[in-house]
């Protein structure tokens, strides 16, 4: 059962909707401590106070914000909470627009958004017409100390929520250098037979597993076992010297054959003549 993390309310127009946020995923990465190799104990991270030259106590800490170098400005935790306590819990949904038109690396966490009591009509209403529409929503709301902007969209007869970056914060593809190569048609015709011999009708997640943690677990269940663990490296991707030649193989390691260029036809001075063909035909 998905965690539940925050009640709130969608609104739009005069129509208010009661929610509630579940956690959408479950982390399954495996995750090693930190351990003295000598007597093999787990070590404690402990905070020090270089100018006291002391360990301090959690209890001591209070946050701050650097304005110029070496000074800051700090805020208790009850001036954090007081400043959390004034968050609005509404979803104000500020303009519906086509999912396709949200290019996704926009995308930061993923949410599902359940019906509150008394919100259930409201809520499959909301998810029905947004999924007749073909629309998703684009909301602002307040959470743990920061405005983000949010998507709302209609999923397997529910809602779901993904928190987004600004505008601001997702750096410019131009800033990345892409070279420049010119494509043959040959080239592109192999390409694209490669794309789609590999190609599926639709993405299935179940088809896919974390092969990486699969080899870690065996690795720790071998350690436990006290057997002696041997790793054989990945052989290294040979660099593309022939493209040609690179897709050719890959088509028949798909198992699709290349499709062959169309032989050319001789110049016009090396056709054989109607008169010479037929003197060689007798």
């Amino acid at each position: 059962m998905p965690r539940k993390l925050q009640s709130a309310s969608i609104s739009f127009g005069l129509v208010t909707i009661p929610v509630d946020l579940y956690s959408a995923v479950s982390d399954q990465d495996i995750h090693f401590h930190q351990v003295h190799a000598k007597c093999g104990t787990r070590i404690k991270q402990q905070l020090f106070c270089p100018s006291c030259e002391r360990v301090v106590e959690r209890s001591e800490l209070v946050k701050g914000y650097e304005i110029s170098k070496g000074h800051l400005v700090t805020f208790t935790q009850e001036e954090i909470e007081k400043l959390e306590a004034a968050e609005s819990t509404s979803l104000e949904i500020l303009q519906f627009v086509p999912l396709t038109s949200v290019d996704p690396i926009y995308f930061e966490d993923t949410y599902f958004l359940g019906p509150n009591k008394g919100g259930e009509k409201a809520y499959h209403l909301l998810a029905q017409a947004m999924e007749q529409t073909q629309r998703v929503a684009l909301a602002k709301f307040v959470w743990r100390g920061k405005e983000n902007l949010y998507l709302v969209r209609p999923s397997q007869g529910g809602l779901m929520l993904h928190r987004m970056y600004y505008a601001d914060e997702v750096r410019d593809f131009a800033e990345i250098p892409k070279g420049h190569g010119t494509v043959t048609e040959q080239e592109m015709k192999l390409a694209t037979q490669l794309i789609e011999t590999i190609s599926q009708p639709e993405f299935k997640a179940d088809a896919f597993h974390d092969e990486y943690r699969q080899r870690v677990q065996d690795m720790i269940e071998q350690k436990a076992e006290g057997k002696e663990i041997t790793i054989q490296p990945r052989p290294k991707p040979a660099p593309v010297l022939d493209l040609m030649q690179k897709l050719r193989d890959s088509l028949q390691q798909a198992g699709a054959k290349p499709e062959k260029p169309a032989a050319a036809l001789p110049a016009h001075s090396e056709r054989p003549s109607r008169k010479r063909a037929h003197a060689g035909r007798k």
